[in-house]
């Protein structure tokens, strides 16, 4: 790893970079075609806020990558870039590529001109199958008690696959209801990811999470409360169809994404049930999402914000410490355990019980 320092510091610095300069550029933009988000009902925020920061996030990321491919292994005796040592990694890596590009592409169009529920779940779909041409997929699983692999037969690959990715994007498209809630949860699950590649020796994919991390750290600044630009669906699609992917391609790091982002995950899974049950179908728009509900009680968004990091941080950290199956099967119970108690608690709180996260009425000095 230390010799290849200079090439991971370039990628880095490259996706962030180019997040960081873009920003702006695509604020600007936003503002001039009117893909902006205003103040509704289900949308409290102040101002009328561009919502094209997808673009620079896909531009870094894409950048970096570039860049990476572009640059020679080594440079004047120094290495910059780690060999590829399977020979299917440059299938996934144009797999990558085409299916992120693919996917933001319909998150622009979803921004721009406002798509159906239908419309949206087909370019999941489609961009789902580009994932699995590319050899993008879940094909097998370790049995956590017996430590043996369980094959997947070809029509259950395709339906976990679509379910993952799917399941992924939607995921962080929830998410994306607080300043800098899904790009921050979406960093550091990337850094878990990458970490976890380093350990177990797959230098070359580990630069693809570390792009990813680069370019919403990037995207950040602007993002963070009090937002100037939001990601709109283009950044979330593309953040949760990147994650997805980095969660398969170099070996499974599954179970490290779903600790890490077990608690948007299961804030999903509630949603589904909760609204099913009182409207008759979950893709209702409302104010039930958990970090909504943690606002209305009386958090601040930055204290929500940072909970979440923190939570995710935690359980994304217990993904590399517990290298036992059995235990992180017992933490992903814990954690579901955790999450449920959280959403119950949060169901069940008033409305303004608490003003900037203290009981409401008591003296904040």
């Amino acid at each position: 790893m230390p010799q290849y320092l200079p090439g991971f510091l370039i990628v880095f610095a490259v996706a962030f970079l180019v997040a960081l300069s873009i920003t702006p550029i695509a604020r600007r933009i936003g503002s001039r075609l009117d893909v902006q988000d205003r103040p509704d009902g289900r949308r409290r925020h102040r101002g009328v806020i561009p919502r094209t920061g997808g673009v620079a996030m896909y531009a870094g990321f894409m950048a970096a990558i570039v860049v990476m491919l572009l640059l020679p292994p080594s440079l004047g005796g120094q290495a910059l870039f780690p060999p590829r040592l399977d020979p299917g990694e440059a299938t996934r890596l144009a797999g990558l590529l085409i299916g992120v590009t693919a996917i933001f592409a319909f998150g622009l169009a979803d921004d721009r001109f406002d798509l159906t529920a239908r419309q949206q779940y087909a370019g999941q779909l489609i961009s789902a199958l580009i994932a699995i041409a590319f050899t993008i997929w879940i094909q097998k699983v370790n049995n956590p008690f017996t430590n043996e692999q369980i094959v997947f037969p070809w029509p259950v690959v395709g339906l976990f696959t679509i379910l993952w990715f799917t399941g992924m994007m939607n995921t962080v498209n929830w998410l994306d209801g607080l300043d800098g809630l899904a790009a921050g949860v979406s960093c550091i699950v990337a850094a878990f990811i990458c970490i976890h590649m380093l350990r177990e020796g797959q230098l070359s994919v580990a630069l693809l999470p570390l792009a990813l991390v680069g370019a919403t750290l990037g995207f950040l600044p602007f993002n963070f409360n009090p937002a100037k630009i939001f990601m709109g669906s283009g950044g979330s699609y593309f953040l949760g169809w990147t994650v997805a992917a980095l969660g398969i391609i170099g070996g499974a790091k599954v179970a490290t994404v779903l600790l890490a982002m077990g608690l948007p995950i299961l804030d999903v899974a509630w949603l589904i049930y909760s609204r099913t049950r009182h409207h008759g179908r979950p893709g209702i728009p409302g104010r039930d999402h958990l970090h909504h509900r943690l606002l209305d009680i009386g958090f601040t968004q930055r204290q929500i914000v940072l909970a979440y990091y923190a939570f995710c941080a935690i359980f994304g950290a217990l993904a590399l410490l517990l290298e036992n199956r059995l235990y992180k099967v017992i933490a992903l119970a814990v954690l579901g355990a955790a999450a449920f108690a959280v959403l119950v608690w949060a169901a069940r709180q008033p409305a303004g019980k608490y003003v900037n996260g203290r009981p409401a009425g008591r003296d904040s000095a």
